[in-house]
């Protein structure tokens, strides 16, 4: 008779193939069973067995056919991007964005609700966050039972853990139990996260990293954050807080930051660092109008500003040795439009040639949004994992 544990041990490798075979299916769909067969290892008889429950379950779905050498056409497959949706939220300096997407990650609905500066208090943050909830699903009319789930990218650290304690000093949020706070008034299962890694893991997936194994990717808004994929996965660090870019010090004794420290990246590059070297005040909501008024305009800070991103991202270089660099964030491809050559320059001027190879330097591809879409592909992972049904019980 088959043990407890013998039992156990063959449904998770069930699972596992299960869930190998949904992500060769998502990522490189549209796919004929001989196709996931060479994709996964699996042999012919597991992925027809899998694929049949797939189908069954309508996670799956036939998307064509494609000849042969000699033999029957074989049936494409893909993921059915309406078997359920996930929400991405990006809780930001200036606003909440809140958007809803298939599994196809089409954004089918969004909303958006302005903070200011003096009101990023939590309270009123998840009150912005669950009306957009209710808006977003109230204006595509897909019922709360398809939701796979709600992702949401915040400022700061995040500590693992259902209550989800965000340390946001920029905020002021210490300890926050952002994710307890959410879930008081939602069942639908939530995943929060850094925002900068949440774009970082959007651009990996579907944007300018997509196919690279070692990248860092810059998020420049108010602030400064970046996510490190070392060997195709994004590196989180022992205490999940890798990747404050922001807060490395660039001069001893330097500017004052948000943080409480001297001499940030943050104070010179992030938005709110740029405009204040430049003489201008700018409520947090402010602060998009006001750079791009300064990039149109023109100003010596912003020569100065290319130089230090410059600096900066040769620092990354001599760390990570990254294939490729990606600056995004709404403030960072405002840069980037203008000042993308001479901070590629900068980079170079201030890498070591004779040890690294240029780095390519590129924009995101996917927007200033890509936070949002990042956050539901928190969701989405947790899909993948096991492809659970619509309307699952939350996970830590």
């Amino acid at each position: 008779m088959m043990s407890r544990t013998e039992r156990r041990t063959v449904r998770d490798l069930r699972r596992g193939h299960r869930a190998m075979l949904l992500r060769a299916l998502y990522f490189g769909g549209p796919a004929s069973r001989h196709d996931l067969c060479a994709a996964t290892g699996l042999s012919a008889g597991t992925v027809s067995t899998l694929t049949a429950d797939l189908l069954d379950e309508d996670v799956v779905i036939e998307a064509g056919q494609v000849d042969s050498d000699g033999g029957r056409p074989r049936v494409l497959l893909r993921v059915n991007p309406d078997h359920g949706y996930a929400i991405g939220v990006d809780v930001g300096e200036t606003q909440v964005r809140v958007e809803l997407f298939d599994l196809g990650m089409t954004e089918r609905s969004g909303a958006s609700y302005a903070l200011h500066s003096a009101r990023h208090d939590p309270e009123l943050v998840v009150r912005h966050l669950l009306e957009g909830i209710d808006t977003v699903l109230a204006d595509s009319g897909v019922p709360a039972e398809r939701v796979l789930g709600v992702g949401v990218g915040v400022p700061g650290v995040v500590e693992a853990g259902p209550d989800a304690l965000v340390h946001a000093t920029t905020f002021g949020w210490h300890a926050v139990p952002f994710g307890a706070l959410v879930r008081a008034g939602t069942s639908l299962p939530l995943f929060v996260d850094n925002g900068a890694k949440t774009m970082g893991q959007a651009e990996l997936w579907f944007g300018s990293c997509r196919g690279v194994s070692d990248a860092v990717i810059v998020f420049i808004g108010s602030g400064v954050g970046c996510t490190i994929v070392a060997d195709g996965a994004i590196y989180r660090g022992s205490a999940r807080a890798a990747g404050e870019l922001g807060h490395l010090k660039i001069a001893a004794g330097g500017r004052p930051c948000r943080c409480g420290g001297r001499g940030c990246f943050e104070a010179y590059v992030g938005a709110e660092g740029i405009l204040d070297r430049a003489g201008i005040t700018a409520d947090s909501a402010d602060q998009r109008p006001a750079l791009a008024r300064l990039l149109e305009t023109g100003s010596p800070v912003l020569a100065d500003t290319a130089s230090l991103i410059g600096l900066g991202l040769s620092n990354l270089v001599h760390l990570f040795d990254p294939e490729r660099i990606v600056i995004g964030g709404w403030a960072g491809l405002m840069l980037g439009e203008s000042l993308l050559e001479p901070i590629r320059a900068a980079t170079a001027a201030n890498t070591m040639a004779t040890s690294f190879p240029p780095v390519p330097i590129v924009l995101g591809a996917l927007g200033a949004d890509a936070v949002a879409m990042g956050a539901a592909t928190l969701v989405v992972e947790e899909f993948l994992r096991g492809a659970q049904p619509a309307g699952a019980q939350a996970t830590a």
